[in-house]
């Protein structure tokens, strides 16, 4: 038997579910976990560092995006979803703030924070849904258990140091990201099915679309603050315009049309918690990684116009080819396409192109940034004439 309405902490789904001002509240401590890493990643652009930034990166948006799908159930404007949000703000600020030292001396701080936020998170859903349907129940103690094990990787990795630590923190975070495509199969639980993750659709695309704001937002605060500091000389004027030219074209890419394609496609899907679990939990992820390595790229190309090393070079280059193939991916998902958008495929050639190094070593970094900004700016008016073109298209034919 299903709990009453006013005892019950879940959203009603006959009414709109908007995200609340305690969501948003919540996403601010995100914004300070982006610039963490990076700003990591700019003081140290080894392969070393970056495979650690990218492993905690990975972090990040799983603790955010597994807290967006249980807040897609449960009422934020209930005080006791709202308190849980406010101990996780807490856990997650002590969390971003150990980032840049987790693979040091403050691991076991990062490990635990983590740790109490997926566990603990789980262990209030389960208590916020008691005596509501049992298989809501049985799918978060499925989840509960898969956390809890991934945990103790966590943990142990905290308690070791160099490749130990590494190693132990890649196989719980693939324990954690391999769990969902399993359906949280649990030997004595079962497996959970499609039909248990029964999202708004609606409300999960506009929580991963503020956290893409986010995240274009701290690319601007980069290169705003780092401008600020400069010379303003022509070519680190050049620089910021490129800086500014390509974070437009990252939002346009997105949110010109993608953005409300998903909306359309989750809403309208017969089963919206598949199309939650691959485009917005899994398809997501390239697209956040891309704008913090061409936020790292940005700030290179402000500080160092006139050269840039074999770690510049790739940030310049990667972070919009990850970022074409996150946004690229999600739009060949949510439109049913036969192949990905060709005009992201051309883009990714033409960033290819780029990186060959006898070309790419022969430019300056303004050069090179202004050349990968193009390329961006390419995709993104191609994309906009060729949907225009396909409207105008359908209009004919209709009448």
């Amino acid at each position: 038997m299903d709990a009453p309405a006013s005892r019950s902490l879940l959203r009603r789904r006959d009414e709109a579910a908007r995200v609340g001002m305690v969501e948003l509240f919540f996403d601010l401590v995100f914004v300070f976990a982006v610039t963490q890493l990076s700003h990591t990643l700019l003081g140290d652009l080894s392969a070393r560092s970056a495979l650690q930034v990218g492993l905690l990166m990975l972090g990040v948006w799983w603790v955010w995006i597994y807290t967006s799908w249980v807040t897609n159930w449960l009422d934020p404007e209930r005080v006791p979803v709202r308190a849980c949000l406010f101990v996780l703000m807490l856990a997650g600020l002590v969390m971003s703030a150990s980032l840049p030292k987790a693979f040091g001396e403050r691991g076991l701080v990062f490990a635990g924070a983590y740790v109490f936020m997926q566990v603990g998170r789980t262990l209030f859903f389960l208590w916020a849904v008691r005596g509501e349907r049992l298989s809501m129940v049985r799918n978060f103690q499925r989840i509960l258990a898969w956390l809890s094990l991934a945990g103790v990787f966590w943990i142990a990795g905290a308690l070791t140091q160099g490749d130990s630590r590494l190693a132990l923190w890649a196989l719980a975070l693939a324990i954690e990201f391999v769990s969902p495509a399993l359906y949280f199969r649990v030997p004595g639980l079962g497996r959970s099915t499609l039909a248990d993750w029964d999202v708004d659709g609606a409300h999960m695309a506009e929580r991963c679309a503020l956290f893409v704001i986010i995240a274009l937002g701290e690319s601007l605060l980069v290169s705003g603050a780092t401008f600020a500091t400069a010379a303003w000389s022509p070519a680190e004027v050049a620089a910021f315009a490129v800086a500014f030219a390509g974070s437009v074209a990252m939002w346009w890419l997105y949110f010109d049309k993608g953005e409300h394609a998903g909306v359309r496609r989750i809403t309208d899907a017969a089963d919206p918690g598949r199309h939650a679990r691959v485009a917005y939990t899994y398809l997501h992820l390239p697209i956040v990684g891309g704008i913090i390595v061409a936020a790292v790229a940005d700030e290179l190309l402000l500080a160092h116009p006139g050269h840039a090393g074999d770690a510049g070079l790739a940030a310049t280059i990667g972070g919009p080819a990850l970022y074409i193939v996150g946004v690229g991916a999600f739009k060949w998902m949510s439109n049913d396409r036969p192949l990905p958008p060709l005009s992201h495929l051309t883009g990714l050639a033409l960033l290819a192109a780029l990186a060959i190094p006898g070309f790419s070593h022969r430019l300056s970094a303004l050069a090179l940034g202004a050349l990968a900004c193009a390329v961006l700016v390419v995709v993104a008016v191609w994309e906009h004439l060729s949907l225009r073109a396909n409207v105008r298209r359908a209009r004919a034919t209709a009448s």
